[in-house]
């Protein structure tokens, strides 16, 4: 059974747009944070547009019996439309696009099929490539969004001055023995992370993987920062136990 924003035919244009303003602060605070790493080079109006039209796709695809929170689901997508809209104001060679495009279309493909977020490895196997092939082409792209991985983030980006990647790769270039010991890891991690409440996982997902501030986490979920943090604490000691019996 679909959630309540899955069926968009179910939504007239009001009922829309009242979605569309209830979860706008989500896409100007991934506005804000990419606006940030790019440095002023785009303007921030540009970004806000282009992840709105991420937010509506989230709104039209979003199924809540999946017992997702909105937010973990709409994020990503409000990124990756802000992330195209660069792309495409930001002209690259030929070969470079081709390449990202198969990336993202084995992604693509892998998700609907999975209903979640593909490995590297089978991203690799979709695309009938060795993972080396893979890591070499996202390399080759590292430099798509002209983001030095060089000069420390903003204050709040990144750790303690550590230099921040490319908005598009990711961290590091390991070797194959590597990633399998890496996707090993990382899919117990998943495994436990699918054990918390909805709501556990979205602090957990805002928090390290997109960065936000405790404060700004609150702002996105209406809840205090005490609460916040909270409900991050609790989710980190549920973690470390089921960790330690893995």
């Amino acid at each position: 059974m679909m959630g309540p924003y899955a069926d968009s035919g179910s939504l007239s244009d009001l009922e829309r747009n009242r979605e569309v303003e209830k979860h706008l602060n989500l896409v100007y605070h991934v506005a804000r944070k990419l606006s940030r790493k790019l440095g002023g080079d785009i303007e921030f109006e540009e970004l806000v547009s282009a992840g709105t039209l991420g937010l509506i796709d989230a709104l039209e695809k979003f199924d809540a019996d999946r017992g997702h929170a909105f937010s973990t689901f709409a994020v990503p997508r409000i990124r990756g439309a802000i992330l195209d809209e660069v792309r495409r104001l930001d002209p690259v060679p030929r070969s470079i696009r081709d390449k990202q495009r198969q990336i993202e279309g084995a992604q693509a493909a892998l998700e609907q099929q999975l209903e979640r977020a593909p490995s590297d490895l089978e991203t690799a196997s979709e695309m009938g490539v060795d993972a080396d092939t893979l890591f070499r082409w996202r390399s080759e792209t590292e430099h798509t969004l002209q983001v030095s991985i060089d000069s420390p983030g903003p204050e709040g980006d990144s750790a303690a001055g550590r230099p921040q990647r490319d908005l598009l790769v990711d961290e590091g270039a390991e070797g194959a023995d590597e990633s399998v010991d890496r996707e090993q890891r990382h899919a117990v991690l998943l495994r436990e992370l699918e054990g918390l409440e909805p709501q556990e996982r979205t602090v957990l997902a805002l928090y390290y993987y997109e960065e936000l501030k405790l404060r700004e986490i609150g702002d996105v979920l209406g809840l205090t920062v005490s609460r916040i943090s909270q409900i991050r604490t609790a989710a980190l000691a549920k973690l470390r136990t089921r960790l330690s019996f893995a």
